[in-house]
């Protein structure tokens, strides 16, 4: 089972720049595909971006430009680098795994059914 801590989150004015880390445990690192989410409460979680250990990644619309998912095997790590971040980027931020392969296949993206394993999520909020 994949364990998941994220860090980096906090209180940053609107134009600003965090980086968001997610530390995984527990299992093959490359047998995951990680990804970014975020929720803010009352509302559905949005995916913000994906990324596989080979470094295949994708971008949700609203994340597209301003913020960039990177990884560190070695480290077993991803990171989420957020830029020119506005107010509505406020949110819980979630760092989230999925099985890489099926029936020993890569696939890829995965579906938000197919994460598995979620960390305990980092508040970020973005003050005007």
């Amino acid at each position: 089972e994949v364990q998941l801590v994220e860090s980096g989150g906090g209180l940053v004015q609107a134009g600003g720049s965090l980086e968001l880390s997610c530390a995984a445990s527990g299992a093959t690192f490359g047998d995951y595909i990680m990804a970014w989410f975020r929720q803010v409460p009352g509302k559905e979680r949005e995916e913000i971006s994906i990324m596989s250990s080979h470094g295949i990644t994708y971008y949700a619309e609203s994340a597209k430009g301003r913020f960039s998912i990177s990884n560190d095997n070695a480290k077993s790590t991803v990171y989420l680098q957020m830029n020119s971040l506005k107010p509505e980027d406020t949110a819980i931020y979630y760092c989230a795994a999925a099985p890489a392969y099926h029936d020993g296949a890569f696939y890829f993206p995965p579906t938000n059914d197919d994460f598995r394993f979620w960390g305990q999520g980092t508040q970020v909020t973005v003050s005007s």
